[in-house]
């Protein structure tokens, strides 16, 4: 990716190193492996605030604008992309301005208005607050433990988590949870599925405008999103960690999915594309 010369986004905050020593989400490290499998890019907020309304902790204050950190550089860079596409896009094709989600930055575990979330579940927007909140270490996982390296790849990452945000501000998160609500377990995962694939089909519409806006991809950029995309579906978690899959339980879309709803957004550049509820 072409971020030398991109401007930084002065919303990221920075809450590492704050020793918050929170408790662990639903109490076990079987529950940790769950999440692990159904949860990565973008868990589904309701699961934390179903965990209970643990009371709030004092937290270190939290740190925005530059850094010498090239992880978080690296971060506020692509967020400031994400924020001037969707600026953009916003003012054209929706006519209303785009509200600017904060990112947090974290390690370990962190308290968002969604509840409690540890770093094993993974990178996850929380609509209550809008802010995305990511531990910088599941980059090093996506690397090693999921064979998808690379910077497009990360971008991805943040650009699914701020897909989330926009689905927040259009009301679709609120129309999905009301039927989540009324429906059964399954149909709740199947609304999941295709809220997720939205946000996948939004980060590729955000990957065609900054490609048009500022010309930062590079050969071999797509190949990585798409990489990343097809190592983290479910039925390809599921059968890593068990050797089986149980299709009633995906929660955000199998590997052909995720990878085929990217490429919508991407070529097609608009948010029409993107109708994974129809």
């Amino acid at each position: 990716m072409r971020l030398d010369d991109q401007r930084r986004s002065s919303n990221v905050e920075d809450q590492r190193g704050g020793g918050l020593g929170l408790p662990v989400i639903g109490g076990g490290i079987g529950t940790i492996i769950i999440v692990i499998v159904a949860a990565l890019f973008g868990v589904n907020p309701r699961a934390l605030l179903q965990q209970g309304n643990a009371p709030a902790r004092q937290q270190a204050p939290a740190q925005a604008g530059t850094t010498t950190d090239p992880q978080a550089d690296f971060v506020a860079a692509v967020l400031g992309d994400t924020e001037d596409v969707w600026h953009a896009y916003f003012r054209e094709h929706l006519g209303r301005e785009y509200q600017e989600p904060h990112l947090v930055l974290f390690t370990g575990a962190v308290q968002s208005a969604c509840g409690f979330a540890q770093a094993a579940t993974g990178p996850f927007y929380c609509p209550l607050d809008g802010k995305v909140y990511i531990d910088l270490q599941f980059y090093r996982e996506l690397k090693e433990r999921f064979s998808a390296p690379g910077d497009f790849a990360q971008a991805y990452v943040i650009a699914h988590e701020v897909g989330h945000h926009v689905q927040n501000l259009l009301g679709t998160s609120d129309k999905v949870h009301e039927l989540e609500q009324r429906g059964s377990e399954r149909q709740a995962n199947e609304l999941s599925v295709r809220l997720e694939l939205q946000a996948d089909c939004y980060a590729g519409v955000w990957a065609n405008h900054a490609q048009k806006m500022k010309n930062i991809l590079e050969p071999g950029d797509v190949e990585e999103a798409l990489n990343a995309a097809t190592a983290i579906g479910d039925d390809h978690l599921q059968m890593q960690s068990r050797g089986y899959v149980t299709p009633d339980s995906f929660t955000h879309g199998t590997s052909a999915q995720r990878v085929s709803w990217f490429k919508r957004g991407f070529e097609g550049g608009e948010l029409k594309n993107c109708q994974t509820f129809r």
